[in-house]
């Protein structure tokens, strides 16, 4: 199975959605009630987290690239 790269972004939106679809199934199975609009914030809320996570993770890994290639600059004599 080849691998592919980890993108917490993703892990945090399943996160909050998996959170959005607790809160019913609680609901559903009788151990709490939980409001019909309940899932906006969860939902929006994870999503808006979801983006910074992303962002910082590019902006970490833009930066990583970055200094790798300028060190294999310094190297090669360029």
């Amino acid at each position: 199975m080849p691998r592919h790269e980890f993108q917490p972004g993703k892990l945090v939106t399943g996160l909050f959605l998996v959170a959005g679809g607790i809160a019913y199934a609680g609901d559903a199975g009788g151990w709490w009630d939980t409001e019909w609009f309940a899932i906006i914030p969860i939902v929006v809320g994870g999503l808006c987290l979801a983006g910074l996570v992303a962002s910082v993770t590019h902006a970490v890994r833009r930066s990583r690239a970055d200094r790798g290639r300028r060190g294999a600059r310094s190297e090669t004599g360029s």
